[in-house]
């Protein structure tokens, strides 16, 4: 949230999970009807420098439907986790993503 409103963007909390856990999932809004969802990586949710990273759920673009769909089957092993949704027309709200090789 904080990333969004640095940058000028708009973020809401879609689905408040546990403050103790929970995954926290980032589905990015491009205004177009496309969304990209992101999710924890395996291992490390973070850095070394402590900032909190991302890996694509889905290469391709995914329809809202699609979003509501995929995290309703993940809530239902995860039933804590967070959904964050930010608006970037061109990009992913400066979050840092895996790389789909790693």
């Amino acid at each position: 949230m904080r990333t969004c409103e640095t940058r000028g963007q708009f973020g809401a909390v879609v689905n408040r999970g546990a403050e103790e856990a929970g995954a926290v999932f980032i589905v990015i809004n491009h205004l177009n009807g496309t969304h990209t969802l992101l999710g924890p990586p395996p291992g490390p949710s973070h850095d070394a420098d402590g900032t909190r990273i991302f890996r694509r759920e889905s290469i391709a673009l995914l329809t809202w439907q699609e979003v509501r769909d995929t995290m309703a089957r993940k809530q239902r092993s995860d039933p804590d986790l967070w959904l964050v949704e930010a608006e970037d027309r061109t990009g992913l709200c400066g979050l840092e993503v895996l790389d789909e090789k790693e």
